[in-house]
């Protein structure tokens, strides 16, 4: 067990605890702790996961440390942060407004296609690397999720910081469709030079 998947087992502790939390919020089984006070401790332990998974990624490259349980625990980590928090979005009053059930559907589809797609390449022996509009995508799906959380437990009652969220969120969409695009199109060269 490497100090690179310890983070990585960390992260999924630390998520856990983040879905508990947002499934927590609106149903006020705590009198003494508030739906902002919620929201503000799983917006720190999802900065806490994400910056995670620099470290993680930080330790196996600097130490050698990548291994066949990381290759498979780190992206998976990734895309149940990332899904899961839009999906809890849903159930989240100030954000359920804004992060519309269908918008869900497409980050999830286009994760669960990339996923095919790369165990499918690599199943042929293909090697099928994140591209540099994957790293963007879960950058911007990051800072929004976190921004969103955010906007949730404090500013959901501006109507400034509401326009701005429901920009982010079309922001979101178009980068994680674009970027399943472009995989769409990298895969179909690869098999298709697999092929010849």
């Amino acid at each position: 067990m490497t100090v690179a998947n310890k983070i990585t087992l960390g992260r999924f502790a630390v998520t856990i605890v983040y879905f508990v939390l947002l499934g927590l919020v609106g149903h006020g089984f705590f009198e003494f702790v508030n739906d902002s006070t919620l929201l503000y401790i799983a917006f720190f332990l999802f900065l806490a996961a994400v910056i995670g998974d620099g470290l993680d990624g930080y330790y196996a490259r600097k130490y050698k440390q990548e291994t066949n349980f990381g290759r498979i625990a780190d992206p998976f980590a990734d895309k149940i942060l990332i899904c899961g928090s839009f999906v809890f979005f849903l159930a989240i009053p100030p954000l359920k407004e804004i992060v519309p059930a269908w918008m869900v559907v497409v980050i999830l589809a286009r994760e669960f296609l990339v996923t095919a797609i790369r165990s499918a390449a690599e199943s042929q022996g293909i090697p099928f690397h994140a591209s540099g509009w994957g790293k963007i995508k879960m950058i911007v799906q990051s800072f929004v999720a976190a921004t969103a959380v955010f906007y949730a437990a404090h500013m959901w009652h501006v109507s400034w910081a509401t326009t701005i969220m429901q920009v982010l969120i079309w922001i979101t969409l178009g980068v994680t469709a674009i970027s399943g695009v472009l995989y769409l199109i990298e895969a179909r060269r690869l098999f298709g030079t697999k092929n010849t």
